[in-house]
């Protein structure tokens, strides 16, 4: 059994507690990382990092293929900026581009897991060796959800789902049934504390506690567990107390909790 695994790094934590988990289970880790993006700390938990400039294909599938690497684990977050900004990374990448029928950020993480397997590397489940990051079904606290937060959850389970379909973002706030902000190129974090600037500018009070919106976060329909499922942590707790929503739902079985005890504990 070939216990070696390389992870393609981005930014957060996530890629950490993979590298952490994989180096406890006795794999030999190689990291792909990326300048100003990869958590610093990464560098040591692996057996070997090298950074590149994000858009290179060649010479980091050349740096897995040198270190016998079959299996690689797509973990962090990557700025869309970035992505957007660095649409030009070498010849192979040119030749990538030419051939994508849209730059949406899936269709860029698809057409890259199809190059790597074209070298003999399969990409796998952004939740490998962390499955009990996500959640079974039911409630993580013993917080009694009243009827309100039942209905807003119900329609930001179906605008998120929506929206999420259209790879426009995972998460939606919702304060009595009304969508007061919709997650796209931001980010989770950032549309939570956009939520709470809209609801104090319309509702005229100063007070976050005076909100209780809910914040709903989901899978993609037929999600590709490869990249981009959705996360959750701490920090998503700290944007929701400075926006004042009192209420987070999660997809079960489909979204990383980063902290899990620590995420319950402060939840």
């Amino acid at each position: 059994m070939n216990k070696r695994i390389g992870l393609i790094a981005g930014g957060g934590t996530y890629p950490l507690l993979f590298a952490k988990e994989a180096k406890n289970l006795g794999y030999e880790v190689f990291v792909i990382g990326f300048d100003n993006i990869t958590h610093h700390n990464v560098a040591a938990h692996c057996n070997q990092i090298k950074h590149f400039r994000l858009g290179q294909i060649s010479a980091p599938i050349k740096f897995l293929k040198s270190n016998h690497i079959d299996k690689v684990v797509m973990a962090g977050k990557v700025p869309h900026v970035s992505i957007f900004s660095a649409l030009s990374g070498d010849l192979r990448t040119a030749k990538l581009l030419l051939k994508l029928k849209d730059k949406r950020p899936l269709s860029i993480l698809n057409a890259l897991s199809e190059e790597l397997a074209h070298d003999g590397i399969k990409v796998v489940s952004s939740a490998t060796f962390l499955e009990n990051l996500l959640p079974a079904p039911g409630p993580l606290t013993p917080f009694e959800i009243t009827e309100q937060q039942k209905k807003d959850m119900a329609v930001g389970w179906k605008a998120a789902k929506t929206i999420a379909g259209l790879d426009i973002g995972l998460a939606v706030v919702v304060r009595n049934c009304v969508i007061v902000a919709v997650e796209a190129i931001e980010g989770t974090d950032e549309c939570i504390k956009r939520a709470g600037e809209i609801f104090r500018k319309f509702s005229g009070s100063p007070q976050k506690n005076d909100a209780g919106m809910v914040v709903v976060k989901v899978a993609r329909p037929n999600q590709d567990e490869r990249f981009d499922l959705p996360v959750v942590g701490v920090k998503t707790l700290e944007a929701m107390s400075a926006a004042g929503a009192s209420l987070l739902a999660i997809e079960a079985r489909k979204t990383l909790i980063l902290e899990k005890d620590l995420f319950i504990q402060k939840a």
